[in-house]
């Protein structure tokens, strides 16, 4: 890059060269430019572990491919996109109500090259069962680079996917699955689907539910208000109803599906009445949908669909609920994604943003700082591999999405103070990310609705023992040193019996004590999984992945004094380097 003019600033007479190279703007590159496959060793550790050497080598040059375009026309699209965001036409010139919803250029840029570069169409996942390779963990990988990207575009490429098609090829008519098929490009969501959930009266509360589903021969009328839908702009969705004639109840919601086009051709009666002017992830297009008859197929075993006062007890929305589940690791894997851009773009600047004759990343402070991102980073990290990758525990979506939400948060809010001013201009990327990561503490469950479902699970299902279990078996893999493992073993143990202790509790008192109770759980999750990595770290890695389960578990698993710690060495300061190192490679 070229630097620039010198400015009439530089001339003044308590200038110099040397403060003059402190503010050479050209230094400052952050994240984008970076392929962030090749910059993340994390991310080549987690590849490793679940391809093995000889699917890693086939793999590294997808991933490699996607990392850089990630990190290069993605990221310039999202911020493009966000600058000008989508637009909704209401009506034609005719005074004809189209709901036609306007994106910008670089949405549509940045879709077609994310199509381009899928690892879900059937040609790519011929191609890996060739090679032996499993396409699982590099649709993981590929989710977590676009999620760093663009959230929004990530939501707007797939929000509830796997959830209208799987919903409709148990629950739907044979025409209306084909259907289905043919507006959902098979391997990649092209034609774009989406949930139609949250009403004026809130979005967990199902009894106040209030759109109504009229029979209509071998299908169903819509009508209703849907008072935030995420991604408007879709082809396919499943919507939350109520039958006429049945209860009002929550126990009367139905699945149903719609799609934008009724049988005949003609379009559904689907209608947007505005578009959310919302603080974030503008390059989704949200808004507040009215339904006039529109035509849906209801999504429940046929011998549950008469309509009767059974129509919303059946397997449909049970089998939707479980389904969520699968959204949650997406939103989770969303708030993961703001926290690494967040690190990267830190680690980039403090590198170069020099303060009293040195680097900011030089100073003590700052490294304590970072050190302390790194590390909850990496545990986040941990943890929504293990629930994208690893066993599916009931329990674990609600508890991974609990910690990552809220960390794309934190890591944006700290990435914006390392940056300082600039960190608040929204002409640098980190306003945008913060901006975006908001959101992703609401959508699939607030903080409390995620509590609400891990009691539940916990009650109804004794979802807590194989939860449990999966910590152990970590723990028994551990690569991490005694301290590390025996302190994470006696607080699994502690935990357990905070559960039990926690079952006897009067109903408020018990509702009460569920956020700190899945605090803990999570805690001692996230310890375990990072052990259990440090046990399949390779030999010349040099423990790094032991400090970092150390560093963790020293913050979240011991009752401490800090003052006490006044005088003791500072792990973040003696070992900064491996742990920056084994974060990015610039």
């Amino acid at each position: 890059m070229r630097p620039y003019l010198l400015e009439p600033v530089d001339q003044l007479p308590h200038g110099s060269a040397e403060k003059s190279r402190r503010y050479a703007s050209e230094r400052y590159t952050g994240a984008v430019g970076l392929n962030w496959y090749d910059c993340d060793p994390t991310l080549q550790v987690q590849m490793r572990n679940h391809l093995g050497d000889a699917g890693l080598a086939w793999a590294r040059p997808h991933l490699q491919r996607v990392g850089a375009l990630m990190g290069g026309p993605i990221a310039e699209c999202a911020e493009r996109t966000d600058k000008n965001p989508p637009q909704l036409e209401r009506y034609d010139r005719w005074g004809h109500d189209v709901s036609r919803v306007v994106m910008p250029e670089s949405f549509h840029a940045a879709r077609n090259a994310l199509i381009d570069n899928s690892f879900g169409s059937p040609e790519f996942r011929a191609e890996a069962a060739r090679a032996g390779v499993d396409v699982a963990p590099l649709s993981v990988a590929r989710s977590y680079l676009l999620d760093q990207a663009d959230i929004g575009m990530a939501c707007a490429m797939g929000t509830g996917g796997d959830m209208v098609i799987q919903m409709a090829d148990q629950f739907a008519p044979a025409d209306a699955k084909v259907r289905v098929k043919e507006v959902l490009a098979e391997g990649e969501l092209t034609g774009e689907t989406a949930q139609l959930l949250t009403e004026r009266t809130g979005g967990s509360d199902l009894a106040a539910l209030e759109t109504t589903a009229r029979r209509d021969g071998r299908t169903w009328l819509l009508n209703g208000l849907k008072w935030f839908v995420s991604n408007v702009n879709g082809a396919a969705y499943v919507v939350l109803a109520k039958p006429e004639g049945a209860p009002d109840t929550s126990r009367s919601v139905v699945p149903f599906l719609v799609l934008r086009e009724r049988s005949d051709g003609s379009r559904n009666g689907i209608r947007i009445r505005r578009l959310k002017d919302k603080l974030g992830t503008k390059s989704v297009a949200s808004a507040e949908v009215e339904l006039v008859d529109a035509e849906a197929f209801m999504l429940a075993p046929d011998e549950e669909q008469p309509g009767g006062d059974r129509a919303g007890e059946g397997r449909g929305l049970a089998r939707m609920m479980e389904l969520t589940n699968d959204s949650r690791l997406g939103v989770a894997m969303m708030g993961l994604g703001c926290a690494r851009r967040s690190l990267v773009e830190a680690l980039r600047y403090a590198s170069v943003r020099e303060a009293f004759q040195a680097p900011l990343d030089a100073h003590p402070l700052m490294q304590r700082k970072l050190a302390e991102l790194i590390v909850e980073v990496e545990a986040v990290q941990g943890l929504v591999f293990d629930g994208h990758l690893g066993p599916q525990l009931r329990i674990g979506p609600a508890l991974i999405k609990l910690r990552a939400a809220r960390l794309g948060i934190t890591a944006a809010s700290d990435a914006i103070e390392i940056h300082g001013g600039n960190g608040y201009i929204e002409q640098w990327p980190v306003a945008r990310i913060l901006r975006d990561a908001q959101v992703n503490t609401v959508w699939e469950g607030a903080d409390n609705i995620l509590c609400l479902d891990i009691k539940r699970a916990m009650l109804k299902e004794e979802a807590h023992l194989p939860f449990f279990e999966r910590i152990r078996d970590a723990i028994g893999k551990s690569g991490g040193d005694d301290w590390t493992t025996s302190v994470t073993e006696n607080r699994l143990t502690q935990v357990e019996s905070a559960l039990e202790r926690w079952r006897t509790l009067d109903g408020p008192t018990a509702e009460a004590r569920l956020y700190p109770l899945a605090q803990h759980m999570v805690n001692v999750y996230a310890a375990a999984v990072l052990l259990e990595q440090a046990g399949m770290e390779p030999a010349d890695a040099g423990g790094r992945k032991a400090l970092v389960a150390r560093l963790y578990a020293r913050e979240h698993l011991i009752e401490r004094d800090p003052l006490e710690e006044i005088g003791s060495p500072a792990d973040e300061l003696e070992y900064w380097h491996e742990l920056r190192g084994g974060a990015l490679i610039d």
